[in-house]
């Protein structure tokens, strides 16, 4: 530091004030109001002085001691180095300026509050730093504190700044993330970029557009391949009339959409249960005729051989359907709360070989990895078989030209685990969310009750089932059901 700013750094200012009653009183008033850290707290106030012939009697505002004229408080206070003088009197003025000693400063009333109103003017400056770094503090621990992923966006969709979900998801630091493009972030992401519904057009592209909110669909499948829906939105941020910068918001909507899509399960199973007793009446009755006819015709004499094979198709066909129809009162029927205790472990041996010549004639390699110490399940052994059973014969029809197929049980959480994983084609993305639902098939044949029916026993089981795929790497159905505890094992033998 230089001689100059040492000085300036170092020196102390005791003043002396030197005013009427009137100014004094106005000018401790601004300086008190003023007075703040900074070169300033450097400044004491040692003492005042009234001009001749004022009555001092009552001190002014001041609490200070006061003299009646400048030349005793000097040598009551020889250590004062700067006097103010407050009340602008000419006379007073030429008087200090005569008399005053070369090495005390005299600061007249027009400089003295030129240098106040700075000072007040400096520290409102800081007092408004303070509350602004303080607000933008409190928006950034807000914003970082938020689950959802937030990017602050330019006009050209390159990135100006994110949270702290962003960054965890990306794995990228948040200078890295500066002035890369959306579209580059979800890739990061590994998710899909949200192209709005059907045709609509990409929600930041829209609000840039039309200067308004918008928000779309999308999807994304993590390295276990399940599948995850998330919402984009989008909103503009307008700067003295035009659209700045705009903020985009991503929410993770998976739980969600699960719980619609049971919700409108729960509505689709409704509507069956109110036509399934019109079905069994009014379908079942004439087929059952049908089939008697076709029966009877079989039997007739001199039948040709093209007659017989139309009447056995007509059979082949009316049993076809008898068996969807059941299918459908099955499914619609109430279930039997059957009380039971299951063995995963033995469940998976015994269907897994009683399925094992069928996956041999397709070529397809079975695994059977059972956990040891595994808990058994509250569910009926027959119901959980019934259910192991169809996913196998899913996944042997995903596999017709052979494959892998692993059957395994383990722990997953609070829950005893069944799991059917295969090698084949896997799930699309666009009707992975479907394939629960009542009625739907990829396969062209059948009533499209299998998972559905799968969902509906697990639900009343009080488990749940879990559905991961990846397109080309095959696909892994878990059954989830609870164990049973020791507690009610306890109760159940006293």
């Amino acid at each position: 530091m230089n001689e100059l700013g040492s000085i300036i750094s170092e020196t102390p200012y005791l003043v002396g004030i030197v005013g009427d009653r009137s100014s004094l009183g106005a000018f401790w008033e601004q300086f008190g109001s003023a007075l703040g850290p900074g070169a300033f707290s450097r400044v004491t106030l040692v003492a005042a002085a009234l001009p001749d012939g004022q009555d001092n009697a009552d001190k002014p505002l001041l609490d200070l001691p006061v003299f009646p004229n400048f030349r005793d408080m000097l040598y009551m206070h020889p250590e004062i180095n700067l006097v103010v003088e407050t009340s602008g009197v000419p006379k007073q003025i030429k008087e200090l300026r005569e008399l005053l000693p070369p090495h005390v400063i005299l600061v007249e009333r027009a400089a003295a509050s030129f240098f106040l109103h700075l000072l007040s003017t400096e520290e409102m400056w800081k007092a408004c730093q303070v509350d602004l770094t303080a607000t933008q503090s409190m928006l950034k621990t807000v914003i970082d504190q938020l689950q959802e992923d937030i990017l602050f966006l330019d006009t050209d969709g390159l990135v100006l700044g994110a949270n702290n979900s962003v960054i965890q998801r990306t794995g990228l630091e948040r200078r890295e993330l500066v002035g890369r493009r959306l579209d580059e972030i979800f890739e990061h992401m590994e998710l899909r970029p949200p192209r709005g519904c059907g045709e609509c057009e990409n929600p930041f592209e829209s609000t840039l557009r039309t200067g308004e909110p918008s928000e779309a669909l999308g999807t994304s499948v993590d390295p276990f391949g399940r599948m995850h829906y998330y919402r984009l939105y989008t909103y503009p941020i307008h700067e003295n009339g035009r659209l700045a910068r705009v903020v985009a918001i991503r929410r993770d909507i998976t739980s969600r959409t699960e719980i619609e899509n049971r919700l409108q399960q729960s509505e689709k199973l409704a509507s069956i249960g109110e036509l399934s007793t019109y079905i069994a009446h009014e379908i079942r009755n004439p087929l059952f005729a049908i089939s008697g006819f076709a029966n009877s015709l079989l039997r007739t004499e001199n039948l040709d051989h093209g007659a017989h094979e139309k009447l056995d198709i007509i059979l082949a066909e009316s049993r076809r359907l008898d068996e969807i129809l059941k299918s459908i009162l099955n499914f619609t029927r109430p279930m039997e709360q059957r009380e039971g205790q299951c063995d995963l472990n033995e469940v998976a041996r015994d269907t897994l070989e009683f399925m094992s010549i069928a996956a041999r004639s397709q070529h397809v390699d079975t695994a059977l990895d059972c956990s040891e110490s595994l808990p058994r399940a509250q569910a009926d052994p027959e119901l959980i078989k019934q259910c192991l059973i169809n996913l196998i014969k899913n996944a042997l029809e995903a596999m017709p030209q052979g494959g892998a197929m692993r059957i395994a049980t383990t722990m997953r959480g609070e829950f005893v685990a069944l799991e059917v994983a295969d090698t084949g084609p896997g799930i699309p993305v666009d009707i992975r969310d479907r394939v629960f639902s009542p009625f739907f098939s990829t396969k062209g044949k059948g009533a499209g009750l299998g998972l559905a029916m799968i969902r509906k026993i697990m639900d009343d089981l009080g488990g749940d089932v879990h559905l991961a795929s990846r397109e080309g790497e095959g696909t892994r159905v878990s059954l989830l059901l609870p164990p049973v505890l020791a507690v009610a094992q306890s109760e159940s033998n006293e």
